[in-house]
């Protein structure tokens, strides 16, 4: 089986720029804040957090009136953000990688 890979370029409205940056910026808010009560929950309490424990930690950021535009932008990103996290996780802790990292903010690329 011959696997092929294709490259496309896409131009958005300056409307779908916007939205693309807000969603990516939600993305990344998300990840950072449960890799940092993953982190805290296993320093203060040695507790593994699941996906499912961070999916019900999504639900209650999207609850508190200081990230309440977390709701303006489409919760599968979000979510998919969780499950990258999970296997971040999955594979740092069978030995294939290191600890996650944090996500920056990366201008530019």
């Amino acid at each position: 089986m011959v696997e092929k890979a294709y490259k496309f370029r896409f131009y958005p409205t300056p409307e779908q720029e916007n939205l693309l940056r807000r969603t990516l910026g939600c993305v990344r808010l998300i990840y950072n804040k449960a890799l940092a009560a993953r982190t805290q929950a296993w320093y203060e309490h040695k507790q593994k957090v699941s996906y499912k424990q961070t999916s019900a930690m999504l639900r209650n950021w999207k609850k508190q009136e200081d990230l309440d535009f977390l709701k303006e932008v489409s919760s599968v990103p979000l979510q998919q953000g969780l499950r990258h996290l999970q296997t971040a996780f999955t594979n740092f802790f069978s030995g294939r990688t290191k600890y996650p990292n944090f996500k920056k903010k990366r201008m530019g690329r």
